[in-house]
């Protein structure tokens, strides 16, 4: 009888783990399938204004409205999405360890990071350029750069152009925000910050620096904003077709305005897809 005991006991332990094991896995993350599930996961900027930024009242900027418009043809709703800072130097590996699904955080399409990560896209070109005080009048040229302290993030194709290329003799300092980067700039630890245009236009539409900043206006070099996924991930495809909806409804040409239109940015027309720009 004591073994009959013991047996049903262990038979009511197993139906019990088995039932909890069932409920978990209605209650699991169906992200990366072909939408529809309990949750999508971005990766996007958390201190970049006009482009991913994290505010008190939520998030904001033009790769949030693309990544949102984007989930949303996926088939999430905007209270679907999870959003997941993604550090410049973090990209390739949080998507290669799954922690997103896809991430639109100003992310330069480059062979190097194709090697690594798929892209969709482009969606934005932008190009490089440098902010400086608005009262220094020493940078006039790119050539100017060379005998100057530069700022960028750790990770940025920025700072590697500036050291293959562009000013190799400039003293580079690699902090790990552009919010850092604006405080250096600020106090005078450097003379610029450079990287995108589009992300210093961000910056020096900001009602708290309005004057204080300017861009130098030097087109360096061409950068072709993608959606990265995964390697091999369905959902490029998928990223790609919705990109193209959003140019052609409207959405993307209100984004720009609505992100942008304070700074007075000159973008580029929207990018085709698959078209990269040296």
């Amino acid at each position: 009888m004591k073994l009959l005991k013991v047996t049903a006991a262990s038979a009511t332990v197993l139906a019990l783990a088995l039932s909890a094991t069932a409920c978990g896995s209605d209650d699991g993350d169906d992200s990366g399938s072909s939408g529809g599930g309990k949750k999508i996961t971005i990766g996007i900027k958390f201190d970049q204004p006009g482009l991913g930024q994290k505010t008190p009242d939520g998030y904001e900027g033009f790769d949030v409205d693309v990544a949102t418009y984007v989930a949303k043809k996926l088939g999430y709703s905007e209270d679907q999405i999870e959003w997941k800072e993604s550090k410049s130097a973090d990209r390739e590996t949080m998507l290669q360890r799954g922690d997103v699904d896809f991430i639109a955080a100003t992310y330069s399409i480059t062979d190097e990071r194709a090697a690594k990560v798929d892209f969709a896209g482009p969606y934005l070109l932008a190009h490089q350029d440098v902010l400086v005080r608005a009262d220094d009048d020493s940078i006039k040229s790119q050539e100017d750069l060379n005998s100057k302290k530069l700022c960028s993030v750790t990770g940025s194709t920025s700072a590697q152009n500036i050291k293959d290329k562009l000013a190799p003799k400039a003293q580079l300092q690699p902090y790990p925000t552009y919010s850092a980067c604006l405080t250096g700039l600020q106090n005078g630890a450097i003379d610029a910050l450079t990287t995108d245009d589009s992300i210093l236009a961000g910056y020096a539409a900001q009602s708290q620096f309005k004057g204080k900043f300017k861009l130098g206006g030097f087109k360096m070099t061409n950068e072709n904003y993608g959606i990265g996924v995964k390697k091999g991930s369905d959902l490029k495809d998928k990223i790609n077709t919705a990109l193209e909806d959003m140019v052609s409804d409207g959405a993307w040409d209100k984004a720009v305005k609505d992100n942008f239109g304070p700074a007075n940015y000159k973008n580029e027309p929207a990018p085709k897809i698959g078209d990269i720009k040296s």
